[in-house]
């Protein structure tokens, strides 16, 4: 995936299993959306457009739509099935946006032939900002109404990590969003409480 330029490849990171929990990622440890690079970088890095697919039209209403989605996002995927008696005029309100943004038709893909003869995808033209939220909120939508996936949705066990990701491991056994983050700190921290207590 190309990460492009704006945000070191550590910084971004698209291993939650969903495109929409990987919109939900951008928010943690830091704002990573703050400016037009960074959204360009994850929007390629994401997958929604091929690696090299022109994005200088985007704009500040682009990170507005991103964050507004990304928020709802939030809110869907922390409260998926409110029952009656505890959903809110806000769950219903983010799930009713969410709705909305998946009518528009999603970027077009193309498979065109390389310069070596081989498929490779393109869109059939610069992609717009409603094309590439309905591209997400479809996203959610499908992980808000598959049983199985949401199941599958845990909260990542590292400290003070908000990272919601898809657990597809052997024995749904994974407990955190990276085990070169988090599980690695986890690591860390289990040796160096270790190396207190032997000292003791």
């Amino acid at each position: 995936m190309a990460l492009g330029t704006a945000t070191a490849p550590h910084e971004l990171r698209f291993d939650a299993g969903r495109i929409c929990l990987d919109l939900l990622a951008t928010t943690h440890p830091f704002e990573h959306l703050d400016s037009l690079p960074p959204l360009r970088a994850w929007i390629t890095g994401s997958g929604l457009v091929p690696a090299g697919t022109a994005l200088a039209h985007a704009d500040a209403s682009w990170l507005a739509g991103f964050q507004e989605l990304r928020r709802i996002v939030g809110l869907l995927v922390h409260c998926p099935a409110a029952p009656p008696e505890t959903r809110t005029d806000a769950h219903d309100l983010a799930l009713t946006r969410v709705n909305d943004l998946a009518r528009a038709a999603p970027p077009a893909p193309l498979a065109v032939r390389s310069e070596d003869g081989s498929l490779v995808r393109e869109l059939a033209g610069p992609p717009g900002c409603a094309a590439l939220l309905a591209a997400v909120a479809r996203d959610t939508v499908e992980l808000l109404t598959d049983p199985a996936t949401r199941a599958a949705l845990r909260q990542c066990e590292g400290d003070n990590c908000p990272i919601v990701y898809v657990d597809t491991s052997r024995g749904r056994r994974r407990r955190w969003c990276s085990s070169e983050v988090c599980g690695n700190r986890e690591r860390v921290a289990r040796h160096r409480r270790r190396v207190a207590l032997s000292r003791a």
